[in-house]
């Protein structure tokens, strides 16, 4: 009896380590290719591909190693100055909006987008003072707030994830923001000398978005902001965004000559949506009406909240990030 329970144990056994020997030569043979392909897509004849390649995997904190596998640290720092957008000297003037109070102000859309390379969410609310910056009450907390967990704190009717935040490795926790914030008027984050890209609004339900310093923000009347971008759209104008930044996860704002403001969430780094460039961004913004519009923090941070519920596919297996600030909508 031993000896047929000592058999059927060595039998298991033999199962189980057969199991694991394919299981380990499958994940080394996708391993060797994955290297392969990296190193043909960072060598190979097409200088394109390898530049959305790399600015792709620059903008993960994760896969960004990826970039210096075949690479020299100094040929990628070089793909990346000749493929960042151009946008240090404009600055949105307002001229092209004209807030028209004859739409429905109560009206939230919600839409589906798609592009060849991903899909996502268009919300556009045709009331643009219900938009302004939420951000945590102490930068110094351990976690910052999930976007759907600001919403409901703030009694808000939809959201989407707002500026960048101090994220070194991608191990951030999401409670310091990076430069400007204001929110509902009050200067919440930054230096108020030193120059910043503003995305926000002003007292007038402008978007604004440019260069300035925090003073001159606070002079221009800024009312709610975050700093981030690129700038998509200028006064009419899509902006000059190098190689369109890769593919990936995206976050967006802009405003239509009505004043109807546009919030666009895409979906990445998934079978179904790898993701969008700046350009995809400005040609969703640009088919949506958009006379000025930016770009706003993405890849994991990517998130919409509408009615209490994600209605995008965070990139994250874990949900949603915990960030400092965010774009809500408020309730009428």
């Amino acid at each position: 009896m031993a000896k047929k329970a000592k058999k059927e144990k060595s039998k298991a056994a033999k199962i189980v380590g057969g199991f694991f020997k394919f299981f380990g030569t499958l994940l080394l043979a996708a391993l060797i290719f994955l290297v392969g392909a990296i190193y043909i897509i960072e060598k190979g004849p097409s200088e394109e591909i390898r530049d959305l390649f790399v600015v792709t995997v620059q903008q993960s904190s994760a896969a960004k190693p990826l970039a210096k596998l075949f690479l020299s640290e100094e040929k990628v720092k070089q793909i990346m100055e000749e493929n960042t957008a151009k946008d240090e000297d404009l600055i949105t003037d307002g001229d092209l909006v004209e807030i028209d109070d004859t739409l429905d102000m109560d009206a939230i859309i919600v839409e589906d987008v798609h592009g060849s390379t991903f899909n996502g969410k268009m919300m556009i609310v045709n009331d643009p003072s219900r938009v302004y910056v939420y951000d945590i009450p102490d930068y110094t907390a351990a976690w910052g707030m999930m976007v759907s967990d600001m919403v409901k704190t703030d009694d808000a009717i939809a959201g989407i994830n707002g500026g960048g935040f101090l994220d070194i490795n991608g191990l951030g926790n999401g409670s310091v923001p990076l430069g400007i914030v204001i929110s509902k008027g009050q200067w919440k984050n930054g230096d108020q000398y030193a120059s910043y890209q503003v995305i926000g609004f002003d007292n007038n339900n402008k978007l604004v978005v440019g260069y300035m310093t925090g003073v001159e923000a606070m002079e221009r009347g800024i009312r709610d902001a975050v700093e981030w971008g690129p700038a998509l759209i200028v006064n009419g104008e899509a902006v000059d965004v190098g190689n369109g930044g890769g593919l990936n996860p995206r976050t967006a704002i802009g405003q239509r000559a009505d004043g109807a403001v546009l919030l666009l969430v895409v979906d990445g780094r998934q079978p179904s949506s790898i993701g969008a460039s700046y350009y995809d961004l400005i040609g969703v913004m640009q088919q949506y009406g958009a006379v000025n519009a930016a770009n706003l923090d993405g890849g994991n941070s990517s998130s919409m909240v509408y009615n209490g519920e994600v209605i995008t596919n965070t990139a994250s297996l874990n949900g949603e990030r915990e960030l400092p600030t965010a774009f809500l909508v408020r309730k009428r």
